[in-house]
């Protein structure tokens, strides 16, 4: 296991995050800050007030479930948990910043357009990612990125953090014991 990051560069990193969001915000365009089910809607919640003290008074927040919109569906079946989407506001005109905490093959990334589709045309979408792995197998590239990393497919790259697993720290481990 190798650290990534620890609690403080974790919050450094969503500190420099916000303020690189606050700066290409537009002025005349509602803010939106939508987080991807588990961690990315944490992650968001944190975004929110790191936000305001940047500057930039998000006008709505809310959480995306993209179980339903996942390509791998059929083969997870019965093991798929949906708890919902929560976005109680029109996404249609908003410049919506969603969220994620790590970005690999940018299927889950294509599954939460797709879902925010459904919703709305927003004015834009700006991908805010933790942790870049590489890797992609689509192509979706992030617009705002806490760290980049290269990976390996044996790799596994696991966000904690204080709000779920009462720690915050981002680790990679080897899977294949190496």
């Amino acid at each position: 296991m190798t650290l990534l990051l620890n609690q403080n560069e974790l919050r450094e990193t969503l500190e420099r995050l916000a303020r690189a969001i606050a700066s290409a915000a537009p002025h005349d365009v509602p803010v939106a800050v939508v987080g991807i089910r588990r961690r990315g809607e944490t992650l968001a919640k944190r975004l929110m007030a790191l936000l305001t003290k940047a500057g930039v008074k998000p006008a709505h927040y809310g959480v995306l479930d993209i179980t339903l919109y996942r390509d791998d569906l059929t083969s997870i079946g019965p093991s798929a948990v949906v708890r919902g989407t929560e976005i109680d506001f029109d996404i249609t005109d908003t410049w919506l910043v969603l969220v994620d905490d790590v970005l690999h093959t940018g299927r889950s990334v294509r599954s939460a357009l797709d879902a925010l589709t459904d919703l709305g045309r927003p004015r834009a979408i700006r991908l805010v990612v933790l942790i870049d792995r590489g890797g992609r197998e689509l192509p979706i590239q992030p617009d705002f990125v806490g760290r980049r990393i290269e990976t390996e497919p044996h790799h596994v790259v696991r966000v904690k953090l204080v709000e779920v697993d009462g720690v915050d720290e981002v680790e990679l481990y080897d899977r294949s014991g190496q």
